[in-house]
């Protein structure tokens, strides 16, 4: 008799249709049996053998570089359970729509089976899920970010305890591209795309859209979160978990090289991308980083932004659309090295700067967690790491001070759903339009954002401790346009203000909007920074404030009466305090 997992297989061959199905147990044998095949199709190209040992470089089409939010979709039986943030369409909607093109996809092709799991092997709080793909490339990412192969396999027995995903590359076509996702049903649909966002279904699709429903309906919080450990002179480490939109330093910060390590404040990575939160039997919150490996953007990285991540990059990684020098070694912009001879640009062809960048602005990079020389030693901890903090940030030249403190659980819910991060000329053709984006969750939430912030809401009352929640911003700037603050290390000194206010050892100043560092209470000593440019930091500009407490009640309304009166009330006790503050200027 056929298990749940072999049916399922079995009604995907006979829609697909492919010539043979493999199943995978992700063996290093197996895996340089697919690196082989890959090569031989000229889908990857092996780089410098000598100081790239066992790294490729593999080139997308063109039309198919990029996560594609257009055509994700949210599939419930009600449009309101996806909510007003979501692309909707209905589960029988989006299979009619879908099914056509997955029918005969597999024709002539391989279809594989790729059991994986997320979250460390043997940890409770992991789940599985198994991709049925017919992209070799796929399979070996896959391998590289989840635990993939006969574990996982032996993990889902004769159960129906999986998530199944289906991908097909269906010729790589945008007019019939999409990934379709059933929460209900906790399926997943993918065609017409061989890019990672869209194609390792591990990634975005389960480990954030499904699981913020399974965790919502379990008890527990699927998160687009960093988790990283601060270690104190003492030994004693202290983690933290935070929420970044795109181009804010994510991955940057989770790898951080301490500026205070002198001093004994060395920081530690779990994750880089999301962490999957429970209360553990103690009654704190511990996060698992579900991931086995980093899916990193690779322009900007380089030895001063992201030392920890250039040395894991040096061995058994994936590139994907960077470009490649003569001597077969990859090369992006913001590497920190001139354009080296012979460079090959992201499409195969020789480059020459008016061709534009040489790699594509998001080319990356897949390599496992474990290469990092910051690696924490309990990263696959099977109960997770204690999250003594929750940052929330984004990018604002001249709202946001440089840290601030909420004034309690609730307040901190109502900070991480108001977050907002400006816009480049680069990327919107104006500067300075904030993105609304709450807790970096607007693309990858699986519901209605309405009833994830009740989540939360209900989350933290039931933690014995719950964490301090904080805002950060990196990125306020002078009158001249100039960054006020260095960023990169120097963020440590943030951190241990943070570790300082956990521990009730720093003091702080209460602003309408929280609570700022006191003067003095930030470790500043060894940088190179006036009384007046800290003073400017941490500035809080009640009529700038005002304008953003309007705008985001604004942004509220598309919730309507779904949205918890909790978050309608921070706002307006926070339009009330900065109204008296104004009114005490005069």
């Amino acid at each position: 008799m056929s298990t749940p997992l072999e049916k399922w297989v079995e009604e995907s061959a006979r829609l697909t249709q492919p010539d043979k199905i493999v199943w995978c147990d992700g063996s290093e044998e197996e895996n340089s049996r697919f690196l082989a095949g890959l090569m031989h199709d000229g889908i990857i190209t092996e780089l410098n053998e000598t100081t790239y040992p066992r790294c490729y470089l593999n080139r997308r089409n063109p039309n198919d570089v990029a996560r594609t939010e257009s055509v994700t979709f949210i599939c419930t039986s009600k449009k309101d359970d996806a909510g007003p943030t979501n692309n909707w369409m209905s589960p029988a909607d989006g299979k009619a729509r879908v099914r056509p093109i997955l029918e005969d996809s597999m024709k002539g092709r391989t279809m594989f089976v790729a059991p994986y799991i997320l979250g460390p092997q043997n940890s409770p709080y992991s789940r599985v899920g198994v991709e049925i793909t017919d992209s070799r490339y796929v399979v070996a990412s896959m391998r590289i970010m989840s635990r993939m192969g006969k574990a996982a396999m032996d993990r889902i027995g004769n159960s129906d305890n999986f998530v199944p995903g289906l991908h097909a590359l269906a010729g790589v076509n945008p007019e019939r591209r999409f990934v379709m996702h059933f929460p209900e049903e906790k399926l997943i649909w993918s065609v017409g795309s061989g890019y990672g966002g869209n194609a390792l279904l591990g990634k975005k699709c389960f480990a954030l859209r499904i699981a913020s429903w399974m965790a919502r309906s379990e008890g527990w919080m699927a998160e687009h979160m960093l988790i990283l450990g601060l270690e104190d002179p003492s030994g004693k480490v202290t983690y933290m978990a935070a929420a970044f939109p795109s181009a804010c330093g994510k991955t940057n910060l989770a790898m951080m090289v301490s500026a205070l390590e002198s001093q004994g404040y060395r920081v530690w990575t779990v994750g880089d991308d999301i962490a999957w939160m429970h209360i553990g039997a103690d009654g704190t919150l511990r996060a698992i980083n579900p991931e086995n490996g980093f899916f990193g953007v690779a322009p900007g990285t380089n030895a001063q932004t992201n030392p920890n991540v250039m040395a894991a990059l040096r061995h058994d990684t994936i590139f994907t659309n960077v470009a490649i020098s003569g001597a077969r070694e990859p090369w992006w912009e913001g590497i920190g090295t001139p354009p080296p001879p012979g460079l090959i640009d992201w499409k195969g062809e020789p480059w020459s700067p008016e061709k534009g960048p040489a790699a594509h602005p998001n080319s990356r990079y897949t390599v496992p967690a474990r290469q990092s020389p910051s690696i924490s030693a309990h990263w696959e901890d099977p109960e997770g790491v204690p999250i003594s903090a929750i940052i929330f940030g984004g990018r604002r030249e001249r709202l946001a001070p440089l840290v601030y403190e909420s004034r309690s659980w609730q307040h901190g819910v109502f900070v991480g759903a108001t977050m907002a991060s400006e816009t480049t000329a680069a990327t919107t053709g104006a500067v300075g339009v904030p993105r609304r984006d709450p807790m970096a969750m607007i693309p990858f939430c699986g519901y209605n954002m309405a009833d994830y912030f009740q989540h939360w809401l209900e989350m933290g009352p039931k933690i014995k401790h719950p964490p301090k929640i904080f805002h950060v911003n990196w990125f306020r700037k002078d009158a001249s346009g100039k960054f006020l603050w260095p960023g990169y290390g120097e963020n440590v000194r943030v951190l241990k203000w943070m570790l300082d206010r956990i521990e009730g050892r720093a003091a702080a100043t209460e602003t309408p909007i929280g609570f700022v560092p006191a003067p003095g209470s930030l470790t500043l000593d060894g940088l190179a920074i006036s009384r007046p440019v800290v003073d400017e930091l941490q500035r809080v500009d009640a009529h700038d404030w005002s304008a953003e407490a309007e705008a985001t009640a604004k942004f509220f309304e598309i919730f309507g009466d779904r949205l918890p009166a909790e978050i309608r009330s921070e706002n307006k006790a926070l339009q009330d305090r900065l109204h008296r503050t104004t009114v005490a200027a005069k």
